[in-house]
């Protein structure tokens, strides 16, 4: 880095300093010229001014997937089943039932709930599987966007609609899944059948106007360029603008064994750290960034707490569609306080619009 370079990152880091929004362009400067410990020092102030408090919030609950069976067959998905293929399933009420008691023994109140593109369901189906689970009192977190879009076209209903009946039956809020890179060129080459950048975004929108909050997330570190990856937090500012409707945004590294990508390599504790701190100065109103342990692992999950993550995630006490990437770290809630209390810090549970417990 040259004079003049150096000149420019100084600028650059006392305008993230003073507290002033950084645009694109200077996303991708300070991601491309930034080093790992300058990052690290301003997401870590960032998160220190937003959540003044040494918490490091966590939740229980349980990922439950109510079907592999897939139209999508996205290239970097270790986890789908064709609709032809005959080990393909989907999980019965009585299934579904026993796996959140199990959760509620554990302590857990809230279902992640999401699956497959399945062609054959019937929309009633889901409606059905929502006002089942909610005999069980708990919070339904559910139904990413490219389901939520899919269902609109197996049924021929609108988006609206579609929310409006499911949240009627029972939806609580919608997870940020999907989303992995919101450029139509990554999401082209590597998921053609899942719904586009806008229609993702649409569907968050709407879901928004209907008072549900959402989390938003970022699966990097494959096909994308780093211009691409600014612009997905780019597209997750503007619509915050718009709505105030994301509680959370959890960026977390794709992947590649058992998936179409596997030659591709893993993305290193290193990229990760600077993917997380540059998603901290950059989402300047989102309020909650997560830690991504089941990708990381522990340790750089603890890590990431000085690197612009409030939030430890889950418990996970199921997890199947990074699983199937060959990943399986498992952490329980006494573990996660242990490794939040190591850095200083107090672990708190809390409920999915953050609400502590």
């Amino acid at each position: 880095m040259d004079v003049s370079d150096k000149k420019d990152m100084k600028k650059l880091i006392t305008k993230i300093l003073a507290g002033q929004r950084i645009t694109a362009q200077e996303g991708v400067k300070l991601f491309r010229e930034g080093n790992l410990f300058e990052l690290g020092m301003l997401a870590n102030e960032i998160r220190k001014r937003k959540h003044p408090a040494p918490i490091v919030t966590y939740v229980i609950d349980r990922n439950i997937n109510y079907t592999d069976i897939c139209v999508s067959a996205c290239k970097f998905c270790a986890f789908f089943k064709s609709p032809e293929d005959k080990t393909g399933s989907v999980l019965s009420f009585e299934d579904l039932g026993d796996k959140i008691a199990e959760m509620q023994e554990l302590g857990g109140n809230q279902v992640l709930l999401q699956g497959g593109l399945h062609p054959d369901l019937p929309f009633e189906f889901y409606e059905d599987m929502l006002r089942f689970m909610k005999n069980y009192g708990v919070h339904i977190h559910g139904f990413s966007p490219p389901e939520v879009w899919h269902f609109a076209e197996i049924s021929g209903r609108s988006v609206d609609e579609v929310l409006s009946r499911l949240q009627m039956a029972g939806l609580d809020s919608i997870p940020g899944g999907g989303a992995e890179i919101l450029n139509d060129r990554v999401r082209t080459e590597c998921a053609p059948r899942k719904c586009s950048a806008d229609q993702w975004l649409d569907v968050m929108r709407k879901a928004h106007k209907l008072g549900m909050r959402t989390t938003a997330t970022m699966m990097f570190g494959h096909i994308e360029t780093i211009e691409e990856r600014v612009e997905h937090l780019q597209r997750v500012r503007d619509l915050q603008d718009e709505t105030g409707g994301f509680t959370a945004f959890i960026p977390w590294p794709f992947q590649p064994d058992n998936t179409v990508y596997d030659s591709l390599p893993k993305t290193t504790a290193h990229e990760y750290l600077k993917t997380l701190a540059l998603s901290r100065i950059f989402l300047d109103n989102v309020d909650n960034i997560q830690a991504s342990w089941v990708t990381q692992g522990p340790k750089i999950a603890q890590v990431s707490l000085s690197f612009g993550a409030n939030d430890f995630g889950s418990t996970m006490i199921e997890e199947n569609v990074v699983a199937a990437a060959g990943v399986s770290f498992r952490l329980s809630e006494q573990e996660i306080k242990r490794l939040v209390e190591g850095v200083g810090m107090s672990p708190r549970r809390r409920k999915m619009d953050y609400t502590l417990l």
